[in-house]
């Protein structure tokens, strides 16, 4: 039996989680949650492969749209809305569907982890990086994240002082609040790293220089907009210090780099059933999922 399932798709950027949230949808009477930190901002729709209207085919999708650049959104934030938005849908007689790459996410809204619901703010411009990294591996020895990655190490200072808790106690959270299923999609490294560079050059023919200049000459420089790939790395550009190429090729390798972080997070936090894509005919990937969780 499907019913009061939630079913969560995962894997790297560029693997097809999309494609297949959508068709398992379609198949389960299932309604698509978004899990993609990013795509619950506006008006970032190139540079973050949000899902149009014409690739959805009608399939409700939530908590995508939800905020202005300008505005901030938690981990908590998102637990919240994503727990009453399984709710809803469960109770409606349909079949959770959650799809997206920040794993962080999907384990604060389906695991037994409490947050502080107002996060106080930190000014940390005072401090070197050095510092402040010195400060996080006092305080969360496992931290998994990069000395040179500020933006991160304040994050995650920040959640610290705000939960009394470092940020790596919620990847040890294993106590599953909903009866989840884990879907995961792989492919061989080369294949993948290709269709990460594929993608890239699909976005940039679809309009991703005019959208990334139309957001650059907003002077808008939230954390929201300089956080996801592909922004900053225009803005580089548009700043005079970077080529255009140097750009794209930034773009796709810092892609390349990420796809293998989300790979190494979801192994080792969720039990998840693999599958491996046929590309060329993703219909078939689509019919052995089915098969096996019905």
């Amino acid at each position: 039996m499907i019913l009061n399932k939630v079913f969560v798709i995962c894997g790297p950027t560029g693997v097809g989680k999309t494609k297949l949230g959508i068709e398992l949808a379609k198949h389960l009477n299932g309604e698509v949650i978004n899990a993609d930190s990013t795509q619950v901002y506006k008006h970032m729709n190139i540079g973050t492969a949000k899902v149009t209207t014409e690739e959805a085919e009608g399939i409700p999708h939530h908590l995508i749209d939800l905020l202005e650049l300008d505005e901030e959104y938690s981990v908590y934030d998102f637990q919240q809305d994503c727990r009453d938005v399984i709710e809803d849908i469960i109770n409606r007689g349909k079949i959770p569907i959650i799809v997206g790459g920040t794993g962080l996410y999907v384990k604060a809204a389906l695991y037994n982890y409490d947050f502080k619901d107002e996060e106080e703010k930190y000014n940390y411009d005072g401090l070197e990086t050095e510092e402040l990294y010195e400060q996080l591996i006092q305080i969360d020895p496992d931290t998994t994240i990069h000395q040179n990655n500020r933006k991160r190490v304040e994050r995650a200072l920040t959640f610290y002082k705000n939960n009394n808790e470092p940020q790596s106690t919620i990847a040890k959270s294993d106590i599953l609040l909903y009866d989840a299923v884990f879907i995961g999609l792989t492919t061989d490294r080369e294949t993948l790293y290709a269709r990460i560079n594929k993608r890239t050059d699909k976005m940039i023919a679809d309009g991703l220089i005019e959208e990334a200049r139309y957001l650059y000459d907003s002077g808008i420089r939230s954390r929201a907009l300089l956080t996801p790939i592909a922004y900053k790395e225009l803005f580089e550009y548009f700043d005079g210090n970077i080529s255009f190429d140097d750009a794209v090729e930034l773009i796709k390798q810092r892609c390349r780099k990420y796809a293998k972080r989300q790979y190494t997070w979801f192994r080792n936090q969720f039990d998840v059933r693999w599958y491996e894509v046929n590309f060329d005919n993703f219909d078939k990937t689509v019919e052995s999922i089915i098969k096996e969780i019905h």
